[in-house]
């Protein structure tokens, strides 16, 4: 995984951070030092999926980590 843009996590605090996942680019928002939501995920191929405010509940990546996922992910986006 790597950041694509000059700003840390810790830098954004509130706003959006991509980063780039085996040629997958994925926008998380950090919301306050906290993994929000998923923004977008674009393939390698650019097929995209993006957040809908009006999406059922449970569509978001995000929301579909276990903690321990949850946990990690922050902690590798905090390295970055």
């Amino acid at each position: 995984m790597t950041k694509l843009g000059q700003s840390s996590w810790d830098e954004i605090f509130a706003g959006h951070f991509i980063v780039d996942v085996e040629g997958w680019r994925v926008s998380i928002y950090n919301g306050g030092d906290a993994l929000d939501y998923c923004e977008t995920c674009v393939s390698p191929d650019h097929r995209c999926w993006t957040f809908g405010s009006g999406d059922r509940y449970g569509t978001d990546p995000i929301a579909l980590l276990s903690t321990w996922e949850h946990q990690t992910l922050l902690r590798m986006l905090k390295e970055l």
